[in-house]
């Protein structure tokens, strides 16, 4: 699901799938720093572009390992409703400053230490959410951790999936 990254080619896909195909790629950054529960919904498929969204998925599990100084808890949530599917991943690190809020995604725009990120991630992340005319939405307290949700349409067809 990773091999055609750049492909906006749209499918019909199962989010968890690519949730748990990204854990894998990703799996080296996580395994010392967090344990990762899994609070799935049984998500019904949507037309997308799962690489893409993959992606989306593969920046915010990165940034939340990061996030985690020593050992931590990173936790993602699915669910859905009629009109909607969404995907929250949430770290117990060290959190977003509030002045760094509306700044999440410039591009460019990073608080990690030169030459440890572009400050591109996030900035792509929003650019494929819209794509799929989804929003994402932000949640963190320093001290206690960040939480984002993306949620997107299930799209015409979906009420035919499930």
């Amino acid at each position: 699901s990773f091999s055609h990254v750049n492909s906006a080619e749209q499918s019909w896909s199962n989010l968890e799938s690519g949730l748990d195909s990204t854990l894998n790629i990703v799996w080296n950054e996580l395994k010392y720093k967090a344990q990762v529960v899994k609070e799935y919904a049984g998500l019904p498929d949507i037309l997308c572009a799962p690489a893409q969204l993959n992606q989306v998925f593969m920046n915010f599990l990165v940034n939340a390992a990061q996030a985690i100084e020593t050992q931590g808890e990173i936790r993602i949530r699915t669910g859905y409703s009629e009109r909607e599917v969404w995907v929250e991943i949430e770290d117990n690190g060290v959190g977003i400053a509030p002045e760094h809020m509306n700044r999440l995604f410039e591009p460019f725009f990073t608080t990690k230490a030169v030459g440890k990120g572009t400050g591109l991630g996030l900035s792509l992340s929003y650019g494929i959410v819209k794509k799929h005319e989804g929003r994402i939405e932000v949640d963190s307290q320093l001290g206690r951790g960040t939480r984002f949700r993306v949620t997107l349409p299930r799209g015409k067809a979906a009420d035919t999936q499930n």
